[in-house]
């Protein structure tokens, strides 16, 4: 059994649930495939679009294509709900492929974590939305997404 933890720790509050939210958020928005696989389990599993990576290393390869691909990726996620050591989360991201065509793309996760804080399932639902240059909101650089920036309910999403 591994040793490592990652608090907040289930089971979780609405304090601890938001916190544990922010963490994954700037986490992804770092787009640093080593930072993020550091908070599942050796055997996490996985569902992601039509992707079901099981174990790190397997998380680790999807996030490296899905960063070569989605590019200027910029990520808000907002707490939904929390029960024991579930989360829901909803989320949006922005980014452009290699030709320039920007996307928003809307989903949500399920998350089911272990008594150490770390991540041993994630359930995500995806859609894609291209959208126009002009008509991005997420524009702060990149990196996490800045304290005083609107989160998706006060941005109308």
């Amino acid at each position: 059994m591994s040793r490592e933890s990652r608090p907040p720790l289930p089971p979780f509050t609405a304090e601890t649930a938001r916190q544990k939210v922010r963490l994954a958020e700037d986490a992804w928005n770092s787009r640093d495939p080593d930072r993020v696989v550091g908070v599942y389990t050796e055997d996490t599993r996985w569902r992601n679009r039509a992707e079901f990576p099981v174990g790190r290393a397997q998380v680790r390869e999807f996030l490296q294509r899905k960063w070569a691909c989605e590019l200027d990726y910029r990520l808000i996620k907002e707490l939904w709900a929390f029960d024991g050591a579930r989360i829901g989360v909803r989320f949006a991201y922005e980014s452009h492929d290699a030709s320039g065509q920007w996307f928003r793309s809307y989903g949500n996760e399920n998350w089911e974590f272990n008594e150490h804080g770390l991540m041993l399932c994630r359930h995500a639902s995806i859609n894609d939305l291209p959208i126009r240059a002009d008509e991005r909101l997420f524009h702060w650089p990149l990196g996490p997404r800045p304290h005083d920036h609107s989160g998706l309910s006060d941005l109308g999403l």
